[in-house]
């Protein structure tokens, strides 16, 4: 997302999620019992990048051009604060990444427990994580007679914002041997049966979900689960390291909604665009009363602390400095990994957009350049 200056000289004028929560969230707020990180998520979102969070003027070196430039909420779940962060987390990742195939697994909640998971999501979400590495990590010990390794990422939500709970879990094709003495080698097409993941996904889910309950961390379910089988899907795996990355800058730092997908805000109503999965991904339009709307989003709201990024097995950081110079020296490369140079912040957002955010807006030949600070009227909490 583009700093709002830069947006505007380019002649946009779409609405944004801070555009909703500033006009419809006091009256949200007033017909809702909210939990404090709820609250402090729309806060944040309202003032990211206004004169609440203070910030610098800039002056064009070449025509005179001046502006405020804001600071930022630094709240991840607000759509302009993920960039930066997506662009730093890349650049770790690529230097850690390895010259294999990759595999791309899906492991969804059934929907019959979404209501409890929205009421212990910390307690759940965390046994969700459990249960999917316990099982990948289970696998590749039966199956490739080594340690996996792989990067799980939370996704709460569906197209249309409603709960959907499922993790992403990208996995290089094959394993350390349990000696550390050989790479192990995956199938090219093929890492394992779905439907046995899937099972044995499901089992060890409601064992810990079991586990929990004696423990006095989740009350006593009152629904009744069905026997039908949890969804674990396998997408076309990644043929190159350069597709891996294609899809960590789109997966990783996510937030529910960006807000290029808002086109109107307009008489109490939010109008946006999905994908219809349904439909052969085509992209349709849906309007939503604003008070639905926020409801939806705030579903998606992660506990305080909550790690929505996990690395597993030979990825792990408990392992990874002992287990990934191994795994590049059985590959065939430098056991050292590469070293990560320090980019500007300015550098990074042109690596990312193309587009260089110290160019002045309007001439488009000088660079802005800082000329006074802008204090905030009060201290922020941006947690």
């Amino acid at each position: 997302m583009l700093p709002r200056d830069h947006r505007r000289a380019a002649g946009e004028a779409r609405p944004e999620l801070a555009d909703i929560f500033r006009q419809y969230g006091e009256s949200y707020r007033r017909t809702h019992a909210l939990p404090l990180s709820h609250l402090r998520v729309m806060r944040a979102i309202e003032v990211c990048r206004t004169q609440e969070l203070g910030g610098h003027l800039k002056k064009c070196d070449t025509c005179g051009f001046e502006h405020p430039t804001y600071n930022s909420c630094l709240n991840r779940h607000c759509p302009k604060c993920q960039s930066m962060a997506k662009a730093r987390w890349l650049k770790k990742q690529t230097s850690e990444l390895l010259p294999t195939g990759h595999f791309h697994l899906v492991f969804t909640l059934t929907h019959e427990l979404n209501r409890l998971v929205l009421a212990h999501k910390r307690v759940l979400l965390n046994i969700l994580f459990q249960a999917v590495s316990e099982t990948l990590l289970e696998f590749g010990r039966t199956h490739l007679r080594g340690e996996l390794g792989f990067i799980a990422v939370l996704h709460t939500w569906d197209q249309l914002l409603k709960d959907h709970f499922h993790l992403h879990c990208l996995i290089p094709a094959g394993a350390l041997s349990f000696d550390q003495s050989r790479w192990v080698k995956a199938r090219k097409n093929f890492l394992f049966r779905v439907e046995n993941l899937s099972r044995v996904f499901r089992g060890k889910f409601l064992d810990l979900m079991t586990k929990a309950i004696r423990q006095g961390k989740l009350p006593s379910p009152t629904l009744r689960l069905s026997n039908t089988e949890w969804v674990v899907y396998a997408k076309k795996p990644f043929a190159s390291p350069q597709q891996v990355l294609d899809y960590l800058g789109r997966y990783t730092h996510r937030v529910a909604l960006s807000n290029d997908r808002i086109l109107c805000v307009k008489d109490g109503q939010v109008t946006f665009t999905y994908r219809d999965r349904k439909d052969k991904d085509r992209l349709k339009t849906m309007t939503l009363p604003a008070q639905e709307f926020i409801r939806r989003f705030l579903l998606h709201v992660l506990p305080d602390g909550f790690m929505r990024i996990r690395h597993f097995g030979f990825l792990a950081n408990r392992a990874k400095k002992r287990a990934l110079p191994q795994c590049r020296k059985l590959l065939g490369l430098n056991p050292a990994l590469p070293e990560i140079p320090k980019k500007s912040p300015q550098d990074l957002m042109l690596e990312l957009t193309g587009i260089d955010i110290s160019r002045c807006p309007r001439c488009k030949q000088g660079t802005m350049v800082i000329v006074a600070e802008l204090p905030k009227p009060r201290p922020w909490d941006s947690s």
